[in-house]
């Protein structure tokens, strides 16, 4: 039996105006529409996954080239590891409704805000990954005004969502969608930039992952926020191309 565009709607979180907006950091304020099909569980082929998303960086930087440079506004410890070939151990704790991770004294976050924002990840895989983690949540957890403003990298489209803060534009992220982190994948790694994909499962056993570019910036890890028109969202129907990793 067929379900109604609104039944559908209301049972997948990924399609929700809320998410939408927050999915799309600010590329939705700045004219852009992103749809998003999230298929039900078991059903259907993923589809492809979208080449890396570009980042600001004007060069590919390698880690031992770079490291220690810009260091960790907080003092955690970097690394030159080029990537995770397994998932970390990592302990979990609440925002709002999503389970993070969290290690305040290697991977971050090394402080967290009197508004709650969480900030200072290592300038490490590790750290880009729970920066990335981190991120979302916030955003889906009522600090996505903050987010924009304390936590993304100098650009064009950084300015863009600041000036729609400032015409008190809603930038989502108010109402937190019912999903977890269920996985990621490093798609690249340099200690000036990364681009981290994580897997979420909504309540309903659904999946849908979202690409996030990373710049590493005045000693913190800096949400890239991509130029209109571009959105790395995608539909996928299963964990098999993600490393498993969750706290819940």
């Amino acid at each position: 039996m067929s379900q109604s565009t609104e039944s559908t709607t209301e049972s997948n979180p990924f399609t929700k105006p809320g998410f939408i907006i927050a999915a799309a950091l600010v590329v939705a304020l700045i004219a852009a529409t992103i749809v998003i099909f999230l298929l039900p569980k078991g059903q259907g082929n993923a589809q492809p996954a979208p080449a890396p998303t570009e980042t600001n960086s004007s060069a590919i930087v390698s880690p031992s080239a770079s490291a220690g440079a810009d260091k960790s506004v907080c003092g955690l410890p970097g690394s030159n590891e080029p990537t995770l070939g397994t998932a970390p151990q990592s302990k979990w704790e609440l925002l709002g409704t999503m389970a993070v991770p969290t290690d305040p004294s290697t991977a971050g976050p090394g402080t967290v805000g009197t508004d709650g924002l969480r900030s200072c990840f290592a300038q490490s895989p590790t750290g880009a990954l729970y920066a990335t983690a981190n991120m979302w949540a916030s955003s889906f957890n009522g600090y996505a005004k903050q987010l924009y403003l304390e936590l993304s990298a100098d650009s064009p489209s950084r300015d863009k969502a600041v000036q729609a803060i400032k015409e008190g534009k809603d930038v989502g992220g108010g109402t937190s969608p019912k999903v977890q982190i269920a996985g990621f994948m490093i798609h690249s790694y340099t200690s000036e930039a990364a681009v981290v994909e994580l897997a979420f499962k909504t309540a309903d056993g659904g999946y849908g992952a979202i690409s996030t570019s990373l710049l590493w910036e005045d000693g913190d890890w800096k949400l890239d926020i991509p130029p209109a028109g571009g959105g790395a969202v995608r539909q996928i129907s299963d964990l098999s191309s993600f490393l498993p990793w969750a706290g819940v």
